[in-house]
């Protein structure tokens, strides 16, 4: 089919007012620009996009946040002669792809915006004669296996039979930055992902914890930022890798055994106050799912995020491990998650599930947290 545009939708951004829509659409065409070479013209909570590559085009929408949906089109003039040539031509260009024939019931969806001397039912009515006429198919409305959708704006009519399902959400880069903290593991990157749905610019941060981890976690870190990538156009993500090694250390050899996981995870949350700071960040984000580890049953939660300076959000704190599977794999993360790395030898054979605040102030000051977590700021910037 020789497309001349494609034409992509946007959802609850035409809910916000006139003022922030606007904003939030030089958003979305800025970062459409920063995908792929193009024009682009918002008009009527649509979005024109005339790209050089129509194969690039396709494969990078899928991955643009508030995009909603997407068609490949062709545009002519709002006459019922000039629509009737280009919609013959349209509807050989389907049967040479087998997707309609003469047995195959067919719909018509119209939509029309502006002043014309007919209606929408009447351009619709007008557009299933032609390829009734054209093909002897049936119209059915209810229960189509092929429908075309004309879109009638003011003298201009697109034609077009697929809406191509883009990732929704809002655009990247409209709602601030969030540090990230990015494991090698299944449930972070999806963390990520979702924050970015929301338009939030992301800084990952990876704690590399060797000698208690080796190489491979910090590669696959980089590998999933590099996939997460693929969906932050417009917007890059930020790295940080902080060397946490000197910090568990500490905390095994100065505190109870069973409060490991606890203090490495409060130590975490400290550390990543400190960088959202430098980072001009609003807030924290992690991969915690109410009681999947034993540093993410509700009373570990609390005493983990204890004095924490800034909002810790984890938008997969209600998901069990089959949903946020099933997130990773729609985005691509979980082959490179799924990759052993050996794990962490930190990790206590009886880690306490049920952390009593008390306690974990009393390690806290027994390892000197404060003083640790600002010689790895130091080392990090």
């Amino acid at each position: 089919m020789n497309y001349t545009l494609i034409i992509a939708r946007y959802g609850e951004i035409g809910l916000k007012s006139h003022r922030v829509r606007r904003q939030f659409e030089r958003k979305l065409s800025s970062n459409i620009k920063a995908a792929f070479d193009c024009e682009i013209k918002i008009n009527q909570a649509r979005v024109f996009i005339f790209p050089k590559d129509f194969d690039e085009a396709y494969d990078k929408l899928k991955r643009i946040f508030g995009i909603v949906s997407f068609s490949p089109t062709i545009a002519i003039t709002s006459n019922f002669e000039d629509i009737k040539k280009a919609l013959s031509k349209y509807v050989d260009k389907l049967v040479d792809e087998g997707l309609i024939d003469s047995n195959t019931p067919f719909a018509i969806r119209c939509r029309r915006v502006g002043t014309h001397d007919f209606s929408s039912q009447e351009a619709a009515a007008f557009a299933g004669g032609v390829v009734h006429e054209k093909l002897g198919c049936p119209v059915d409305l209810s229960n189509s296996q092929c429908e075309i959708f004309l879109e009638i704006r003011d003298n201009k009519t697109y034609i077009f039979h697929e809406k191509i399902k883009g990732p929704g959400g809002l655009p990247l880069g409209t709602q601030g930055r969030l540090v990230c903290l990015i494991s090698s593991g299944i449930d972070s990157p999806v963390a990520a992902y979702l924050m970015m749905k929301r338009g939030c610019s992301i800084t990952a941060i990876h704690f590399d914890n060797d000698p208690f981890t080796s190489f491979k976690v910090t590669e696959n870190f980089k590998k999933l930022v590099d996939k997460l990538n693929e969906f932050s156009y417009g917007s890059p993500i930020k790295t940080k890798i902080i060397k946490y090694g000197s910090y568990l250390k500490k905390s095994k050899e100065n505190a109870p055994e069973k409060l490991t996981c606890v203090l490495c995870k409060s130590g975490m949350y400290q550390v990543a106050s400190k960088i959202a700071k430098n980072e001009n960040a609003l807030g924290i984000v992690d991969g915690s799912s109410v009681g999947q580890v034993a540093s993410q049953t509700l009373h570990n939660i609390l005493a983990t995020r204890d004095g924490a300076e800034l909002p810790i959000l984890s938008p997969l704190i209600g998901l069990d491990k089959v949903e946020i599977e099933k997130i990773s794999k729609k985005i691509g993360t979980f082959p490179i998650s799924e990759i052993n790395d050996g794990g962490c030898s930190a990790v206590p054979r009886y880690p306490e599930t049920k952390t009593d605040l008390r306690k974990v102030h009393e390690a806290i000051k027994s390892i000197e947290q404060e003083k640790i977590i600002e010689e790895i700021i130091n080392e990090t910037y």
